[in-house]
């Protein structure tokens, strides 16, 4: 039975969940695989809007496991409080799993983040402000803590005090900011110890033998391709790893187990956060598309950045992760422009190129070259199959999936689970 990974293959926000949703029944274990509580996955089911932070899109489907795997970085307050919110809405979040391998957000790391975004000025980075980059900065550099550590008081105060003395002289001595005091984060942790403890398991372990037992797994992440600390925009990237490859280091399992690797991709673009953006609409347009597609952050609700749709990010996504599959979501926003433009290549200094520039200095430079599609009108939502798609829709939605390289699965007409058009199945 397949492990399949659901990647966004743009700058994030493409409907992950959405994609998540359609595979129903099917799934028997939904992972997590990386990021924190900075990205969130908005669900209608049965007309009830849940927007989700750190719990797998899973949680929402009977009997499904949901797991938080390795890679995630966990608020444990804010984990709390989305399943009481969600258990104060009648969802059993009973069968979660958290990777004892998790690394945990302390107060300290929301302290740093924010500070040191203030400081940078105008280079600022676009953060979240919820301490997910300083909880990663931690992992690497061996001074975080651990799900497990919650577990063991001595550990658990050594881990503390060897983080916050230097975090401490960074705040103190740096930023003008009163140092932290060690019993303060300590008390706070030992208090999410019993809250947590009969959720915490050997995740990797658990999910090996849900593969070897022939059940389906769903692999998904936070943020997006462009996103990757490695593969994106960098600087302005997300501190972890969200391409497919991710799932396996932040999941503990193998490449050779992987069946299946499915893109999510919005028929249009958006980015929050500063970075390059080279289909990024300052115009009427740019609103138009903000307004009609929602485009307000799950998790922020800062206004997202809007542009055309940009099919040299979707073959760069196509080639990073692996894509088996794309899932094209919002086909439904675009009703009702005359025409519609697709950007199929950039020009650099005069040049044309066809794929995504090697440098930073390339990317900011980049202007799209465009391609024009005929529009079209009315309501797409009552679509079913393709057939039932104006035929200038089709003809979009058949150009993208030529231009991207990938074969599409399933179109997204609007935002209710039942409001697709499936192409192929995905289990």
């Amino acid at each position: 039975m397949p492990a399949i990974v659901i990647v966004g293959a743009q700058w994030g926000d493409e409907g992950k969940g959405k994609a998540t949703d359609q595979l129903g029944d099917a799934i028997d274990y939904c992972v997590r695989y990386q990021g924190g509580n900075n990205a969130g996955h908005t669900i209608v089911v049965d007309g009830e809007r849940y927007a989700l932070h750190l719990l797998p899109s899973g949680v929402l489907t009977p009997g499904c496991t949901p797991v938080i795997g390795n890679g995630v970085v966990i608020d444990a307050g804010v984990l709390l409080d989305e399943m009481k919110a969600l258990a104060d809405r009648g969802i059993d979040t009973s069968r979660l799993l958290i990777s004892a391998n998790a690394h945990l957000i302390a107060s300290y790391h929301v302290t740093v983040d924010k500070v040191s975004e203030r400081f940078l000025g105008k280079n600022k980075i676009g953060t979240t402000g919820r301490g997910i980059g300083p909880a990663y900065a931690d992992k690497i550099s061996r001074l975080g803590v651990r799900v497990g550590d919650l577990f063991d008081a001595k550990i658990l105060r050594q881990k503390i005090e060897g983080a916050l003395e230097q975090k401490n002289q960074l705040l103190v001595k740096a930023y003008n900011r009163r140092a932290i005091s060690v019993d303060d984060v300590l008390v706070e942790f030992l208090g999410y110890a019993e809250a947590l403890r009969s959720y915490v398991a050997d995740t990797s372990l658990v999910i090996n033998q849900a593969l070897d037992a022939g059940r389906t797994v769903l692999f998904e992440g936070a943020q997006a391709t462009m996103l990757d600390a490695d593969h994106g925009t960098y600087p302005f990237v997300t501190s972890s790893n969200p391409i497919a490859g991710g799932a396996c280091v932040g999941a503990g399992i193998g490449p050779t187990r992987i069946d299946r690797v499915v893109g999510v991709i919005k028929a249009y673009t958006t980015r929050v956060g500063a970075g390059p953006f080279p289909t990024e609409l300052l115009d009427e347009d740019g609103e138009r598309l903000r307004v009609e597609g929602g485009e307000f952050g799950t998790t922020t609700g800062r206004e997202r950045r809007c542009g055309w749709y940009d099919a040299v990010v979707a073959r760069y996504a196509a080639r990073v992760n692996g894509l088996t599959d794309l899932f094209l979501t919002k086909l439904d926003v675009l009703g009702g422009w005359e025409r519609v433009p697709v950007c199929v290549a950039y020009e650099v200094d005069g040049k044309r190129i066809d794929e995504m520039p090697m440098t930073q200095t390339e990317f900011h430079h980049a202007k799209p070259v465009y391609e024009f599609f005929d529009g079209w009108g009315g309501d797409l939502s009552g679509a079913r199959a393709f057939s039932d798609l104006p035929k200038s829709a089709q003809v979009y939605a058949r150009a993208l999936e030529e231009m991207s390289g990938v074969p599409f699965c399933g179109i997204g007409v609007g935002p209710a689970r039942e409001q697709t058009v499936m192409l192929r199945p995905l289990p």
